[in-house]
């Protein structure tokens, strides 16, 4: 660092959109603390990696960049590394962690994550590695200072934990069971982010629709949906994640009234064969979650439905594949998050004894992937000559002459027009359709 330069961090993020609100959280400590950002390890005075462990790719990325990061320690001693998110959660790794790379100076988990600047005071000051893993969730802390990585929508976390247990998913034994911030606290965050000029809020959970059980006054999800759209100077309200078996009517009635949640749902279904999702455990039938799209489109003309599939789960046959297929097929969705089943340690999938070759998975994969894009391309392809609504982000990344952002049905526009507009909601005329986005110009 140079001589009377503000001290700089750099944090990598792997995971979902909670992993993302939690590195703005991170970067906000940070900043309170007097620190500046950078999109340069070399730079930086903290480096800290936030960790996933959904996925057993996520994990060896980690491994591999924390390896990494040794010859940055030697050439630099006083730097700081930190490894915190899901991934230290698991049984053992925090240890490995500390023992396989002796550079690393913090290791901490999800739970605790708020404690950083003690952990960050504790190394400068005493010298010492600090590792520190709270094995049960604790009670929600508000106030947490958060840096946010755009000036026009945020992330807002309204719970935490999950308490499904779907048999693939390491969720609930990292992050803990389901706890619900109470609606006013969530309420004064998004209207202190309005007075900020925020004009989108995405409301965060791991199952969104089981908010608010266990606290008083009661309150449903659908019942925070109607609050928050009466916020004014709000323009925007989306959510995730939903899960189909708690998706309820009043939730659809909120969408359907509201003025400003969003037309557009993810709804993820993994499987589309019956025996797969019992195996799964996620409580559903094939046409229980079938008949909720029909309801949702009838109720929601002309939303957007994505959703999340996994191939290849110990069991799968090539029947059942074809259930997820045919599923795909008919409910048309607009995009879809799609993974190879990954194993993981200590879930029930990871015991049975059905495992799929890895050939046989990444043919499927190939397959899904295929009708996947075909279909999103078809989507696309109605909005041509449409008038939609857009909310600027910027410039686009492939196109510094035209400016990106996205419908409420999250639709993805690169367009002609002002860049005075950035920040705002814009009204934009179709041109063309891509397979992954669409173009246009302002109106």
């Amino acid at each position: 660092m140079i001589k009377g330069q503000m001290p700089r961090y750099y944090i990598e993020t792997w995971g979902c959109q909670m992993n993302e609100e939690d590195s703005e959280k991170l970067a906000g400590m940070l900043k309170k603390m007097g620190y500046t950002g950078t999109l340069k390890r070399e730079e930086a005075s903290v480096i800290i990696f936030n960790t996933c462990c959904v996925r057993e790719n996520a994990e060896l990325k980690v491994y591999g960049n924390v390896g990494a990061l040794k010859k940055l320690k030697e050439a630099n001693p006083d730097l700081i590394i930190a490894i915190c998110g899901c991934m230290m959660q698991q049984k053992g790794v925090a240890d490995e962690i500390m023992k396989k790379f002796p550079h690393v100076d913090i290791v901490f988990g999800t739970h605790n994550a708020y404690k950083f600047p003690e952990y960050l005071s504790r190394v400068k000051q005493d010298s010492v590695r600090v590792k520190e893993i709270v094995d049960k969730e604790t009670e929600i802390v508000e106030g947490v200072p958060i840096e946010r990585q755009s000036d026009y929508k945020a992330f807002v976390t309204i719970m935490y934990g999950c308490n499904n247990f779907c048999t693939y998913c390491v969720v609930p034994y990292v992050r803990g069971r389901e706890r619900s911030r109470r609606p006013e606290e969530i309420e004064k965050e998004i209207k202190d982010l309005v007075e900020q000029g925020y004009k989108e809020i995405t409301l965060l959970g791991q199952n969104v629709n089981s908010y608010g059980k266990g606290l008083e006054p009661q309150i449903t999800f659908a019942d925070l949906l109607k609050r928050i759209d009466r916020i004014p100077g709000l323009d925007r309200v989306r959510f995730m994640t939903s899960h189909p078996k708690d998706l309820s009517d009043d939730v659809i009635q909120a969408i359907k009234e509201g003025s400003k949640l969003c037309e557009q749902i993810h709804l993820p279904v993994q499987s589309g064969s019956t025996r797969i999702l019992k195996k799964m455990n996620r409580s559903y039938t094939r046409e229980a979650y079938l008949e909720l799209v029909e309801k949702i489109k009838r109720e929601i003309p002309g939303v957007s439905l994505t959703t999340d599939i996994i191939v290849g789960f110990p069991g799968e046959t090539e029947e059942d594949f074809q259930d997820t297929l045919s599923l795909v097929e008919k409910v048309e969705y607009d995009s879809a998050f799609t993974f190879i089943y990954s194993r993981r340690k200590y879930t029930p999938a990871d015991r049975m004894e059905d495992q799929i070759e890895d050939s046989v998975k990444h043919e499927r994969f190939n397959k899904l992937i295929e009708l996947v894009n075909n279909i999103a391309a078809k989507k696309n392809k109605e909005y041509e000559g449409k008038i939609v609504e857009v909310l600027v982000e910027g410039e686009s990344k492939n196109d510094s002459s035209k400016l990106t952002g996205r419908t409420r049905t999250g639709k993805l526009v690169n367009f002609i027009g002002d860049s005075k507009g950035i920040g705002s909601l814009r009204m934009v005329k179709i041109t063309k359709a891509q397979s992954f986005s669409l173009m246009g110009e302002e109106i």
